[in-house]
């Protein structure tokens, strides 16, 4: 309806670093990347809500993104940024240790999750419900992540 349709065979992402490999994330749900700013802690929060900031007037909820899928911490650096994310009515910060660039995949280049593990296996499930898949984009390898389940702790209050 008046809009070009985007080839539905490729996939724009954000992709960041955490740790030494790459992730990424659809862009559809980015909506700014900021540098490190002043967070605020709210007690009684789990431990991977590194607190609140300010954005333009409004409260926003700031997670560590490593430490909400369970890899240990780093310290923060010059690179540090925070990814703005949104998903439906939830708008939240995420630290990672750096932006790259955003990405154009074609979808024929990412394996899904589920075939990533055998199908008997609920350990390797849990571990990698944050993820929907890997691109594979000239060699790079860029995991995928899933925000639905990521940010699915803003919706057990409702």
């Amino acid at each position: 309806m008046g809009q070009k349709d985007a080839p539905v065979n490729e996939v724009q992402i954000v992709a960041f670093k955490l740790k030494r490999e790459e992730y990424g994330m659809s862009i559809l749900n980015v909506e700014e990347i900021k540098r490190l700013t002043d967070i605020t802690r709210v007690p009684f929060t789990p431990d991977f809500i590194k607190g609140v900031m300010n954005l333009r007037g409004s409260v926003l909820p700031v997670i560590d993104i490593k430490k909400r899928i369970g890899l240990p911490p780093e310290e923060y650096s010059d690179a540090t940024r925070i990814i703005v994310v949104k998903l439906e009515d939830i708008t939240v910060g995420m630290i990672v240790d750096a932006v790259t660039e955003v990405l154009t995949i074609s979808s024929d280049n990412i394996t899904n999750a589920k075939q990533l593990t055998s199908t008997d296996s609920e350990a390797h499930t849990e571990q990698n419900h944050f993820i929907t898949g890997i691109g594979n984009l000239n060699n790079r390898l860029i995991i995928l992540l899933n925000l639905s389940e990521i940010l699915g702790f803003c919706n057990d209050n409702k």
